[in-house]
């Protein structure tokens, strides 16, 4: 049986959505109250059982890696203030996982940045997690995909059904539901117009993939937004070998968009103990004093 050991997540965009603040900031390193965001998609990562873990970065890039290393001076000044909790934070954010990193030399798309890992990844099924979607659940969103991977051995896609409005946004699936929540997938389109999509099942950040999506992506061309896309590649696969999309069971937050970011930003927080009480309150007076009258 295949097992699924390395995971890969593209970090090379250039977040242009929130200019000016990723002017000099990967959108990836903004923080959801106190964490980056890619934090959250590596310790999701290793709770589901993957411990090599791949990062496609770019340019003005590096602050992700400083990030994920040893911090000597930090971690002394820390020490010498004597504040233990934040020094135990800063060493356990140095030792998460084994961390490897490859550099995406021009932002030709989601489906190149994937092909950057063709070494890394070798000839076995792999995860891909993009940085944009955080999902927060009972058990890992990655690990309920893996879990059907164990089942299937094939190709698994995240899948969410969407309103209208928002099919043009996503990658669209044409599949057929075998099993409460599983769908086999019978083909699948790139941001389609509505009136054209074939349904609304739209593809999330999430996937387990097998590896020959590394040929088909060397000749896969560029598609829409003139990029090479993954869903494009995804679409010749399903023709050679069977693809599943999994409707994931948690709450999604798309936090590459700006309502998105905000949302998960005030869920986060009241989710925390130390915030919660006053943040709720201070939540309850602005919506007091939005709707008085």
């Amino acid at each position: 049986m295949k097992k699924v050991r390395k995971a890969v997540i593209p970090a090379a965009g250039r977040g242009l959505r929130f200019l000016p603040a990723t002017k000099a900031q990967p959108k990836e390193m903004l923080p959801i109250v106190d964490k980056p965001a890619i934090q959250y998609i590596i310790e999701e990562t290793l709770d589901s059982g993957i411990e090599d873990i791949l990062i496609i970065t770019g340019q003005n890039k590096c602050s992700i890696e400083n990030h994920f290393d040893k911090s000597v001076e930090l971690e002394i000044v820390l020490k010498e203030q004597g504040k233990l909790e934040l020094l135990a934070e800063v060493q356990r954010i140095g030792q998460l996982a084994d961390l490897y990193y490859v550099r995406q030399k021009e932002p030709l798309g989601l489906g190149h940045a994937v092909y950057c890992a063709r070494q890394f990844i070798g000839n076995e099924p792999f995860a891909v997690l993009l940085g944009d979607d955080l999902v927060r659940g009972t058990t890992p969103c990655l690990k309920q995909l893996l879990d059907l991977y164990e089942k299937v051995q094939s190709t698994v896609i995240a899948v969410m059904e969407v309103p209208p409005e928002h099919v043009n946004r996503y990658g669209i699936l044409d599949a057929v539901e075998e099993s409460q929540g599983v769908y086999r997938v019978k083909d699948l389109v790139e941001k389609p117009p509505l009136e054209s999509a074939p349904s609304r099942l739209a593809i999330m950040g999430r996937y387990i993939i097998e590896p020959r999506i590394f040929p088909i992506l060397a000749e896969t061309g560029p598609g829409a937004g003139g990029e090479i896309q993954l869903t494009d590649a995804l679409r010749q696969l399903c023709r050679e070998q069977a693809i599943y999309g999994l409707a994931f069971q948690g709450k999604r937050y798309d936090v590459g968009d700006k309502l998105g970011y905000l949302q998960a930003t005030v869920e986060f927080a009241l989710d925390r103990l130390d915030l919660a009480g006053g943040f709720r309150e201070y939540l309850r007076s602005v919506c007091q004093e939005l709707f008085k009258g």
